[in-house]
């Protein structure tokens, strides 16, 4: 008997075989399973590089019977840089023997998955008539966040803003090749967020960049950017004036800036988080009730999200024969 083989799947394969909207329905998988409690998800652990910003992290987690986890290194300058903030592996291993199935590059998974959930969220949430989006940050989520928000709403006209100008203008260049819409560049984050239908918060930011006065009666938002205790992207207005949801209580109870903040604040208690978005996949709580609510989604990012990318890109390589084999050992010497 050979050794057992492992994939490594690159940045292009994870980009041909994720494809947004099948992601959104993995996604969907995903938050039910957690939901179910089919899938087991303890917090992350991050490692704080003492003297900067930057961090390294694992995030482990049980889909069905299968493990995986992603580990990956965090550096927030990286965003005026060539490399990604986020940088590192994902890694899939079976359930009858543990053989590590997959090793797949992060970014693209982080970064494709993250859009899904908020394409899946801005479904559950926004209003069907939304019709006008408002991207704050045009950085590495900024593509997949167009293409996900245009797979559940017919969106047409797009407001991006970000404090470099130069950027805004590459992604208005590159967004054009890929969507049959209106995309402007905003001179401001408030010119950008008023009067949109869904705002999609994606930026580096650690202190907010969107106000809860500029959002109109019926607007969505996704904040996505601060994944961090200490960060936010929303000022205390915009989550006190929303319904809010997230991907995990247990997550943003002890990560979420956006809420902690203001809950530190005393503008706001526990009970303003409605419910998780599994639980709204599973009708347990409700959504949005009137087309003049404001609702919002706080995402922090998942290991469960990641694996099961991982699990649904896997067995796509296996029947496409994309990846690289290579046989890292497993067995024992016979």
């Amino acid at each position: 008997m050979g050794q057992p083989e492992t994939l490594l799947l690159s940045d292009k394969d994870v980009r041909a075989l994720l494809p947004m909207r099948e992601c959104i329905g993995v996604m969907e998988g995903a938050l039910r399973s957690l939901h179910d409690g089919s899938s087991v998800l303890p917090l992350r652990t991050v490692i704080r590089i003492s003297g900067s910003p930057n961090a390294f992290a694992t995030m482990p987690a049980l889909v069905g019977k299968e493990s995986g986890a992603k580990i990956i290194t965090v550096f927030p300058g990286n965003d005026a840089t060539p490399f990604d903030s986020h940088i590192g592996v994902v890694l899939l291993f079976d359930a009858e023997h543990g053989q590590l199935l997959a090793i797949a590059d992060a970014s693209s998974i982080t970064a494709i998955r993250t859009a899904a959930i908020s394409g899946l969220a801005t479904r559950l949430l926004a209003r069907a008539d939304a019709r006008e989006l408002a991207l704050l940050g045009a950085g590495v989520l900024a593509l997949p966040h167009l293409e996900a928000v245009r797979c559940v709403r017919d969106i047409r006209r797009v407001r991006v803003w970000t404090r470099n100008p130069e950027r805004a203008q590459a992604f208005v260049a590159r967004a054009r090749k890929q969507a049959e819409v209106e995309i402007l560049v905003s001179r401001s984050a408030r010119e950008a967020v008023e009067g949109a239908d869904v705002v999609c918060t994606i930026t580096a930011a650690r202190t907010p960049v969107l106000e809860g006065a500029w959002l109109a009666p019926g607007t969505h938002v996704n904040a996505v950017g601060a994944s961090l205790a200490s960060a936010r992207e929303l000022d205390s207005a915009a989550v006190v004036r929303s319904r809010l949801y997230v991907d995990r209580r247990e997550s943003a109870l002890n990560e979420a800036g956006d809420f902690l903040i203001p809950r530190g604040e005393g503008a706001l208690t526990d009970a303003h988080i409605l419910g998780e978005l599994g639980e709204l996949l599973a009708g347990q709580v409700q959504g949005r009730t009137r087309p003049d609510e404001i609702t919002l989604f706080k995402s922090l990012g998942l290991a469960v999200e990641d694996v099961a990318a991982l699990r649904y890109i896997h067995q796509r390589a296996r029947e496409s024969g994309a990846g690289l084999p290579v046989a890292l050992g497993g067995l024992r010497a016979g």
